[in-house]
């Protein structure tokens, strides 16, 4: 995973979505970690479940963890 773009995961907004970036671009607004993943398998980062997302300590988590989906 070392040659892998960074990924943040923003805090989240009224909504309770989060914003996710891949590198440099912004690729979409995440609800639950199987959204996480499937933003992540179309940037070609990585193919995960729910669980692989929750676990990977390469995404960087802004404003609470894997389990923060409300405000």
């Amino acid at each position: 995973m070392t040659s892998a773009p960074p990924v943040v995961i923003y805090p989240p907004a009224e909504d309770g979505g989060r914003r996710v970036r891949v590198g440099d671009r912004f690729v979409g607004m995440a609800y639950t970690l199987l959204d996480v993943a499937e933003f992540l398998s179309r940037a070609g980062v990585a193919d995960m479940e729910a669980s692989d997302v929750a676990a990977a300590e390469w995404i960087e988590w802004r404003g609470g963890g894997p389990q923060a989906w409300q405000r």
